[in-house]
């Protein structure tokens, strides 16, 4: 079967962000106090760098939809280039839903970033943003970007969140594989 490859830009997060939940803040917070820079699916740790214009059909053409619900997630290279053209930092992500194996090697343009768990009905990274899941997964073992590294590992862990956690929604996730362009948008 052939991987669906999706795209999404993101803003970043580290070390050098500034504008209200500080990056100090967030690692005292989430206690991942090993994450360089947080390259995430999260809605609101790693917003989408530009805003799709709804209004125009054209851009319906790219704009993916998962069960009638709108995702950010793009089916165009070419489009989300274009929209973030003016841009001079963000991460251009390569994404594979709910892989069926071991990453997908696009290291030709890619780096591989690692695995993240986002919940079904949103935008939020079970990884970063839901205070933590210790009886599930600790926060050491997320890699320096806050995510992980291990396939098999995190489809443990995204089997695990929903049985350890059947009445928390954001433990109910899909697991997408990350790659992030290697040099466009980078510092």
């Amino acid at each position: 079967m052939e991987r669906k490859i999706l795209f999404t830009v993101r803003n970043t997060y580290d070390s050098e962000y500034n504008l209200g939940f500080s990056w100090q803040e967030y690692l005292e917070w989430s206690k991942l106090y090993q994450v360089k820079e947080l390259v995430s699916l999260d809605g609101i740790l790693n917003d989408l760098s530009f805003t799709p214009d709804f209004d125009s059909e054209t851009e319906w053409k790219y704009i993916v939809t998962d069960e009638n619900v709108v995702t950010v997630f793009f089916n165009s290279f070419d489009y989300v280039l274009e929209k973030v053209k003016d841009l001079k930092y963000f991460n251009l992500l390569a994404v594979i839903k709910e892989p069926e194996s071991e990453n997908a090697n696009l290291n030709s343009e890619y780096d591989f970033i690692g695995y993240d768990l986002v919940e079904k009905d949103g935008d939020i990274s079970a990884l970063t943003n839901c205070g933590g899941f210790d009886e599930t997964f600790l926060p050491q073992e997320l890699n320096q970007y806050g995510l992980i590294s291990d396939y098999d590992k995190a489809k443990k862990v995204q089997i695990e969140l929903i049985k350890n956690n059947p009445e928390e929604h954001h433990a109910d996730c899909y697991l997408y594989e990350v790659w992030r362009h290697k040099t466009i948008g980078r510092k």
